[in-house]
């Protein structure tokens, strides 16, 4: 790490490629390529992958006598491929060269990726490289690579070699590799007027057709250089042999220039004319890289967040800024694609939807508010499948999936490898409903900070309601208790997917379930005061909402069980039955595997279930305490008639605390949060243990196979809004700073509500500025001081 904009490895080590290549991954919001040697094709230590948002392809597979279909995120043909040989030799591969020097830098400002190369042959000529790649932000559609190759005591004849591989596989996740994954085929390939060629690619069942173009061209003293090109094609690669002489000393430039066009496209005429047209009028590699600079610019003059701090927290929280951006950008509105857990950055859980959106949508409400827009349309387009898996499942209203990829059904797996056994599982994991809380939570999220009464009105009231629709329809009332109940769920722990008389039959109670269900059923409620009585009806008659569902409704606001401790007063239990599981050697576990456990795993491989264990892997119960305040806490909890006071949260997080593996990179996120309020020092230090997760890949070998997106926003967001103070509550935008000790300053932009905000907050100090703008003005209190905002105001309070 040199500065707060670069990440710099220095040195040549094979076994850390691979994490370097998911964090070094670049993107722009349409497709995104890891950063792996672009020398080489795939092998045991180079992994190039390039992704498609959205791109998906189902396949079927044989495993332990059952055959299973997964639809996977596509490994789509790698157009990295540049190298070179002498007259007679072998292309270069690092991993069988003398590496005299070797250094990697990602250029998060800029959206660089850099590496510089220098090394010996079998033969004592030693050359230098310097390798730049980029993947434009300012037109999604373009890529390309620069060479700087030098040759320093030698001249002769080389070739260089560029080329387009079809010969890819999802093979990029270890445990996954039993699986099916010839996803691709190659339709089509040939020469673009002498100097390019493109090749084409078909997936096997979604149909999905890729084209991509290149052109490479070589420079001498900024000087093009003719020469003849021979092109190799074979059946699933096409490439170009390109002579060229080299003296010593006199550098020689190459750039390969990328286009890349889909089926998906929108405004095209086929994805064959549009790249192959594109790369004959292709800009230079170094106007590419003018574009994408002024590209990312703008992206940062709004979306960074400057902390003054101590150790490296500047440059990760902005690399954790910059895949959110990567994955997720402009470029992204109207594609139809939704926030994947692990980023476009690997084919870690199949590049699937989770609920990790919960954890980014603040940072986009906030910063690009028409992208979250379009990510909820996502979820609203596939609202067919939603409701058709309520039905058959025998709920109402709307159910959405667990694991969501092209068309919204469930693509949860039915059964996964334990990695540490070798044994094949089954997974039952789908049954977390609380899917179908962070959708309405969402959207509920986006209507406050943006005020869009359009979408409420037309996409995301039908969202909310559809859900709170199902949840009443999952509830049962119990005669004994006078409550209302939901068994056969798994919580966001994941660790207890069952009793053990039935493991695979879900948990009963989940604390964190149940409430909130009960919150989305109260925020339905609201919506329809909200509307007139011709919305009303319109909504009822689309989603089949009867009036003896609202009073039903109303019956389950004010009588939800939420399960309690019976030997803890005041705690809330995480489902029923916890608090008689036994307790586990915490000291064996840990001194063996450190702190953030897989249990779930190591417990398998020991014959033995985390069911049995009063062990989370994230607490579900501190879930709560990250999405609301506690004033909102207690005010659900006094609706239900349960005892809850804000002086008995601190108690729930040192219970947990005590019993939380971590083994979910989300975990650390929640732990800050929490403590945010009550101690801040021990919020800061959990924060750092989140903020390098995927950078030290903590969890061992997860991070290769795709970033934690999820993770990431969330450090974001705890800059953003937990230390800010930052809420909304009662139609107003709350501001109530409380740094940590360590962070001495903090600057940020928010939009909000058509504003653009700036804050800056120093120790006792908080400014606002708002910039030059249209829309109406807003209250924002501070502190409990209530003060109107409009354009090109600017406030300053003691904090």
């Amino acid at each position: 790490m040199s500065s707060n904009w670069q990440i710099v490895y220095n040195g040549w080590r094979p076994s850390e490629h691979s994490l370097h290549e998911a964090l070094c991954t670049l993107g722009n919001g349409y497709f995104a390529t890891r950063g792996a040697a672009e020398e080489v094709p795939a092998n045991d230590y180079n992994y190039p992958g390039t992704y498609l948002a959205g791109g998906y392809d189902r396949i079927k597979s044989r495993i332990e006598g059952k055959t299973i279909e997964n639809e996977d995120l596509v490994n789509w043909p790698n157009w990295l491929l540049l190298t070179y040989r002498h007259h007679g030799g072998k292309c270069l591969d690092l991993n069988n060269t003398e590496i005299i020097d070797y250094q990697q830098i990602l250029d998060i400002r800029h959206g660089l990726l850099e590496r510089k190369m220098r090394f010996r042959d079998s033969d004592n000529r030693i050359t230098t490289i310097l390798s730049r790649r980029l993947i434009s932000m300012d037109d999604s559609h373009f890529a390309g690579i620069e060479w700087i190759l030098t040759p320093e005591n030698w001249s002769g004849e080389i070739v260089i070699h560029s080329a387009i591989d079809g010969n890819v596989t999802n093979s990029g996740v270890e445990r996954y590799k039993k699986l099916n994954g010839n996803h691709t085929g190659v339709i089509e390939k040939g020469v673009i007027k002498k100097d390019g060629f493109y090749l084409v690619s078909l997936t096997s069942e979604s149909g999905i057709e890729m084209t991509q173009a290149a052109c490479t061209d070589l420079f001498i003293n900024g000087r093009r250089i003719k020469t003849i090109r021979k092109t190799l094609s074979k059946k699933k690669y096409i490439g170009q042999d390109i002579p060229v002489k080299c003296t010593k000393g006199i550098s020689i430039r190459i750039e390969k220039i990328v286009s890349i066009y889909t089926s998906k496209d929108l405004a095209i005429s086929d994805p064959i004319t549009e790249a192959k047209n594109r790369i004959i009028n292709h800009l230079s590699f170094r106007d590419l890289y003018v574009n994408n600079c002024r590209a990312w610019q703008q992206i940062w003059e709004r979306g960074d967040i400057k902390i003054t701090s101590e150790h490296y927290d500047q440059l990760v929280l902005r690399l954790h800024i910059f895949h959110l951006f990567q994955t997720i950008s402009y470029n992204s509105i109207d594609r139809d694609v939704g926030l994947p857990s692990r980023g476009w950055h690997g084919e870690a859980y199949r590049g699937h939807i989770f609920w990790d959106e919960l954890y980014i949508f603040p940072f986009f409400n906030f910063h690009l508010p028409q992208l979250s827009r379009s990510l909820l349309m996502y979820r609203y387009r596939r609202m067919y499948e939603a409701r058709k898996a309520a039905k058959e499942n025998g709920y109402k209203g709307i159910m959405f999936p667990w694991q969501s990829g092209s068309n919204g059904r469930e693509e949860s797996q039915t059964i996964h490898l334990n990695p540490e056994s070798g044994r094949w599982i089954a997974d039952n994991t789908h049954l977390q409903r609380h899917i179908n809380a962070a959708v309405p939570y969402n959207v509920w999220l986006y209507y406050q900070c943006t005020k869009d009464m359009e979408f409420l009105r037309n996409y995301g009231a039908e969202m909310i309601i559809g859900t709170a629709l199902f949840w009443s329809s999952l509830a049962m009332f119990n005669d004994d208790s006078g409550r209302f109940e939901i068994r056969n769920v798994i919580g966001p722990d994941e660790y207890h997917t069952g009793y053990m008389d039935n493991e695979l039959s879900g948990i009963s109670n989940n604390a964190y379930t149940n409430f909130m269900a009960v919150w989305v059923i109260r925020c339905a409620l609201n919506i329809l005061d909200m509307f007139d009585e011709k919305f009303k009806t319109e909504i009822f008659n689309k989603l089949s909402v009867t009036e003896d569902d609202i009073v039903r409704w109303r019956m389950i606001i004010r009588k939800m069980y939420i399960p309690f401790n019976r030997n803890e007063k005041h705690i809330i239990s995480q489902f029923d039955g916890f608090e008689d599981l036994k307790e586990l050697d915490w000291t064996k576990y840990t001194g063996k595997f450190g702190e953030n456990l897989r249990l779930d795993r190591i417990l398998e491989n020991e014959h033995d279930t985390p069911n049995r264990y009063k062990a989370a892997k994230q607490a579900d119960v501190l879930m709560l305490f990250y999405l609301f305040s506690a004033e909102e806490i207690v005010k659900i909890f006094t609706q239900l008639d349960y005892d809850f006071r804000p002086a008995y949260i601190f108690k729930n997080i040192e219970y947990y605390q005590k019993i939380t593996s971590h083994g979910s990179t989300l975990s650390q996120v929640i732990h800050s949060w929490v403590f945010a309020r009550s101690d801040r020092k021990r919020s800061w230090k959990t924060f750092q243990k989140a903020l390098m997760s995927d950078f030290r890949d903590v969890q061992g070998g997860t991070t290769p196979e795709g970033i934690h997106l999820g993770a990431m926003a969330g450090t974001v967001d705890l800059i953003q809004r937990c230390y800010t103070g930052i809420e909304i509550r009662d139609d107003k935008l709350l501001i109530n700073p409380k740094l940590p000790e360590s962070i001495k300053a903090l600057s940020l932009h928010l939009r909000y509500r058509s504003h653009w905000i700036k804050l800056d907050i120093r120790k006792n100090k908080l400014r606002i500025e708002f910039d030059k703008g249209w829309a109406e003005p807003v209250v924002i209190s501070i502190n409990g001081t209530e003060t109107k905002f409009s354009a090109n105001d600017i406030e300053e309070y003691d904090i």
